[in-house]
């Protein structure tokens, strides 16, 4: 028996659903499954979805193959004829991107000035720099949507991680859904799908790299949020964040442990209980649920581990294949193969870590990744485009939210394993970066990096000297984790640019900066207590409104910073006629406008955002009603997430997730750097799209909102030169 947290991980930089409830899981890419009521659209990427995407990948990709080889020629004298045509109005040959998710400028302005981040600096000094203004809300996927379209959120549809179903109060993940396949065949007690799920892309508009496509002008888009699935363009892209893992889930770590007081309910994990016995654990790795079964089962691999005489090593057997682990030691990735039946292989890649091997037995396993070379669901475009990375630079992860926040949060990893799996995360992208760079001269080419966003979430109480997650006790590390990790991202940028050629623009740039997280608010509570929201009789508030009386409630809150009206003929038991819903926005609003946390002693919303007065899209009313713009230091407590009334509105926040930046967009804007000299001193997300439309020779499309950085009238670029990468200056060396 272990015990597990039946939701996932469900969305990144967020909190992911907790206790043991009425879910089997929570916001996973494909949707939510409820025990006893499955949504329509949850499907997990199992045996049938594996049948009809890895097998056909590998065949497509040898046809493929074969029929580029005999085409290069004609292919290769098309480009040329084709590239010249696109280019004759640029004013560049090459714009390269590079997203720094999270990077925060109070942090980067100290450090440049301190002589610590001399090739931004240099950016700084020779071309531009500028805080970028975010969205609202500041939060990742909506940010990095505005990004690629240029257009504000009703005009692309993303609002948040979470999207609410008004039919059912329940949410979903907002950035796709999967069908189940319509059509199976029985075969004894197997169900085989012989029609493919739909995978739907829920984000709207359109991305700036298909508008330059359709111009010929190709691009290569690497591990960009909201990019899954993928889209056709003329180009190469890599999804990112929200591309699921093996088991339909934004990530499922494992953790095996001999050691019964360690046993518990995990966010985002599975804790599980084993038996030493003599030099022996048996146990095994839980997989996708094969649905290829009339009654669906979860697919499971025995894992043999045989510890050593001197407790210092052990020998791992899974999956056909041995290999051995010092203690502190990850493995590579290893190549793991899920057999659901029929003879139909899922395959899935996973690192390994012996944490503890005396007095008990410990060992971490990251989330089952989708096999770069053989993927069971379509994670880049072309499809064979992650066969050809992983063949040209060995296995990779693949899980859209990599670095896995949630073991640290749960005691899994250390804070010194956690970075180092972060980091050789970044080293894999910085690959692939390079690869992009060497090999396409001409076009576009955007790569986001999470390095800074995942380490800034877990380490910012070390900036933060009163943050409640250090009253746990010593401190492990310090504030030179996120001194180092500004330091590393300087050094990378040294290296792009180091390969800029004399007529290639650079921007480097992050969706929105941090601030600490250190007390959380809980909307559902304070509705409950202001009579906006009622709970049935003797009832008590449970995750996903479990306990709430719809007929008398008239506004709640779910996801990171949305309140909804409970409108009539829009939710299901709408209490609130449409007449009536703007003058209850307008009363709620003015209530939380300065709410003051009584014990925090500090105001903790800045301002409400009415729906009404900063969107005019055609997906506005998708979106939240009222946007909550929290103060330094607040935003929406782990319950408050997941739609639970609990019986206090503020409470501490103890997590290592200690920084964030779902707040008031004022106060956490982004950075943007480049290598031009642009025109405009105050620049939003949205203005890189059009910037780069205009490099190239083409014109804004009337959808996007934002403007073109350059100067007016620009005819000619010089930008700042390529030069090698700087080292930082050297300091004293801390005690």
């Amino acid at each position: 028996m272990f015990i597990e947290n039946p939701l996932r991980k469900t969305f990144p930089g967020v909190c992911r659903p907790r206790g043991r409830f009425g879910f089997k899981a929570a916001c996973l890419l494909a949707g939510l499954l409820f025990v006893g009521l499955p949504l329509p659209a949850y499907i997990g990427p199992g045996a049938g979805f594996a049948f009809l995407s890895s097998f056909f990948v590998l065949f497509l990709t040898f046809l493929l193959a074969i029929f580029s080889l005999l085409a290069w020629p004609f292919r290769a004298l098309w480009k040329l004829i084709r590239g010249q045509k696109a280019f004759r109005g640029s004013l560049v040959e090459r714009a390269v991107v590079v997203g720094l998710d999270g990077m925060a400028p109070e942090l980067a302005e100290k450090f440049m000035d301190q002589g610590k981040l001399p090739n931004l600096a240099r950016l700084r000094a020779e071309g531009f720099y500028g805080r970028l203004q975010t969205t609202t809300p500041a939060i990742s996927p909506v940010a990095w949507s505005s990004f690629m379209t240029g257009s504000e959120p009703s005009k692309h549809n993303i609002f948040d991680f979470l999207s609410r179903d008004p039919k059912t109060y329940l949410p979903d993940l907002s950035s796709a859904r999967i069908s189940k396949p319509k059509r199976t065949i029985r075969l004894g007690k197997y169900q085989v799908p012989i029609s493919k799920p739909v995978i739907q892309g829920l984000r709207r508009s359109v991305p700036f790299w298909k508008i330059l496509g359709e111009k010929g002008i190709q691009s290569t888009v690497l591990r960009v949020p909201i990019t899954f699935p993928p889209e056709k363009f003329n180009g190469h892209l890599l999804s990112g964040m929200c591309a699921p893992d093996l088991k339909g889930s934004q990530g499922t770590f494992s953790f095996f442990t001999s050691d019964p007081a360690k046993i518990q309910k995990a966010e985002g994990g599975v804790f599980f209980p084993v038996e030493v016995k003599g030099n022996r654990v048996e146990t095994h790795l839980p997989g996708p649920e094969n649905t290829m079964l009339r009654v669906p089962m979860e697919i499971k691999l025995p894992i043999r581990i045989t510890i050593n005489e001197n407790k210092t090593a052990a020998r791992i057997e899974v999956s056909g294949k041995t290999f051995t682990l010092k203690t502190g030691e990850f493995s590579p990735w290893i190549n793991l193969t899920f057999k659901p039946g029929l003879g139909i292989k899922i395959r899935a890649i996973a690192k390994f870590l012996v944490t503890s091997l005396s007095p008990h037995f410990e060992m971490y396993v990251t989330p089952l990744n989708l096999d770069p070379e053989k993927p069971a669901l379509p994670i880049s475009h072309p499809f064979y485009y992650s066969v050809y990375l992983s063949k040209l630079l060995g296995s990779f992860i693949t899980l859209g939210e990599a670095n896995d926040t949630w073991a640290l949060n749960e005691g899994a990893l250390d804070e010194k394993k956690f970075l180092e799996l972060t980091y050789s995360n970044h080293v894999e992208w910085e690959g692939m970066l390079f690869n992009a760079l060497r090999k396409m001269k001409r076009g576009h080419i955007t790569i986001v990096f999470e390095t800074t966003d995942s380490i800034s979430h877990m380490f910012w109480r070390y900036l933060d000297p009163g943050h409640p997650a250090l009253k746990k006790g010593p401190a492990a590390l310090g504030p030179e984790v996120i001194e180092d990790l500004f330091v590393r991202m300087d050094g990378l940028i040294g290296r792009v640019t180091a390969e800029m050629g004399p007529k290639t623009a650079l921007f480097i740039m992050s969706d929105h900066g941090f601030k600490p997280f250190r007390r959380g608010v809980n909307l559902n509570t304070w509705l409950l207590q202001n009579g906006y929201l009622a709970l049935t009789d003797g009832a008590e508030g449970g995750e996903w409104f479990k306990g709430v009386d719809w007929n008398r409630t008239k506004a709640y809150a779910l996801g990171l910073g949305g309140v909804y009206v409970n409108q009539k003929g829009r939710e299901a038991q709408g209490t609130v006629s449409a007449d009536e819903a703007k003058a209850l926005r307008k009363e709620i609003q003015g209530k939380l406008l300065g709410l003051r946390d009584p014990e925090g002693n500090a105001v903790a919303i800045n301002r409400a955002y009415d729906k009404d007065e900063i969107y005019s899209g055609p997906y506005k009313d998708n979106g939240p009603d009222l946007i909550i713009g929290y103060n330094i230091g607040y935003r929406a407590s782990w319950e408050a997430v997941t739609g639970k009334v609990t019986d206090r509105v503020f409470e501490d926040n103890p997590k290592c997730w200690s920084g964030d930046h779902c707040v008031d967009p004022a106060v956490v804007p982004g950075v943007l750097f480049s290598n031009l000299r642009l025109a405009k001193p105050s620049p939003s997300i949205m203005d890189i799209a059009p910037t780069i439309l205009e490099l190239f020779g083409l014109e804004r499309p009337g959808h996007m909102d934002g403007r073109s950085l350059l100067p007016a009238g620009t005819s000619k670029l010089d930008p700042a030169p390529a030069r090698k990468a700087q080292a930082p200056k050297k300091g004293k060396k801390k005690k």
